[in-house]
């Protein structure tokens, strides 16, 4: 089989079109993410998605939607209770994914267990992309590059230093509910490409890699943008050819590329 004979295929065209979008912005919120030391949060998003996903199996609803819908809730919750500090951080988090898990796997036992959609968004598959999913994507990904466009300046400052931010007078509550909401997009736009259980290694493997070269911010989000480029793409790739699980496929390659620049860096 020739190599460019992938290309004579559309749902691996609508993967590529999909994985890029996903591979440009999942990097740029992890490296805040990774920082900022909320690199679980990422995980708890994604089990809350689930119980979305699962929601929108029940009522026949695109789960995209139901997923992004349960996830940006989900997140103003986490926050709202970090931010009352009657408990830990960790805590909420825990809360928020045993807590979703919960009404998923409740949920799922209505809906008579997985449907061959559904389990496609657990572990991800382009086949199943649709041309809906890539707009939504694209979309969404637009709202999140716009965000941190704005604010990108104040987020940095919080990021690295959050009391001095607070006391110049940046709302540093607000903007720690923006990053959280744009966690959440992050998580529901990378459900078709790498699935449900791995959006937060997708999220957080390139921001942990590219910060092992230790250089400065501006470095460190080009290279994970472009480790994650990679990743996802050759992924894409190697998932055809090798009938492999996508999502399985484009995270083993992060997790190889990661353990390249532990060694290297020795």
């Amino acid at each position: 089989m020739n190599f460019l004979d992938i290309f004579q295929y559309s749902f691996i065209i609508r993967g590529f079109e999909a994985g890029f979008i996903v591979a440009v912005i999942a990097p740029l919120i992890g490296i805040f993410l990774v920082l900022r030391r909320y690199s679980l949060i990422a995980d708890t998003l994604a089990h809350v998605s689930l119980a979305g996903l699962a929601v929108g199996a029940l009522f026949g609803v695109n789960p995209i939607f139901t997923a992004l819908g349960a996830t940006l809730l989900s997140s103003l919750g986490i926050e709202r209770l970090r931010m009352t500090k009657k408990i830990y951080g960790e805590s909420a988090l825990a809360i928020f994914l045993s807590g979703s898990l919960a009404v998923a796997v409740i949920i799922l036992g209505i809906a008579h267990g997985f449907n061959t959609s559904l389990f496609s968004y657990l572990f991800g598959s382009i086949v199943t992309v649709t041309m809906t999913d890539v707009y939504t994507m694209l979309v969404l990904s637009l709202i999140v590059l716009l965000v941190l466009f704005i604010f990108f300046k104040e987020i940095v400052y919080v990021t690295f230093d959050e009391e001095a931010a607070k006391i110049s007078g940046i709302p540093t509550k607000r903007l720690n509910t923006v990053l959280i909401l744009l966690a959440a997009l992050t998580v529901s736009l990378s459900i078709p490409i790498v699935g449900v259980l791995l959006i937060s290694a997708l999220i957080v493997l390139p921001a942990i890699t590219a910060l092992q070269f230790k250089k400065n911010l501006t470095k460190t989000i080009i290279y994970a943008e472009v480790i994650s480029i990679f990743s996802v793409l050759s992924g894409i790739v190697v998932s055809f050819y090798l009938d492999l699980a996508t999502g399985g496929a484009i995270v083993l390659l992060m997790l190889i590329i990661f353990m390249l620049s532990l060694f290297f860096k020795k």
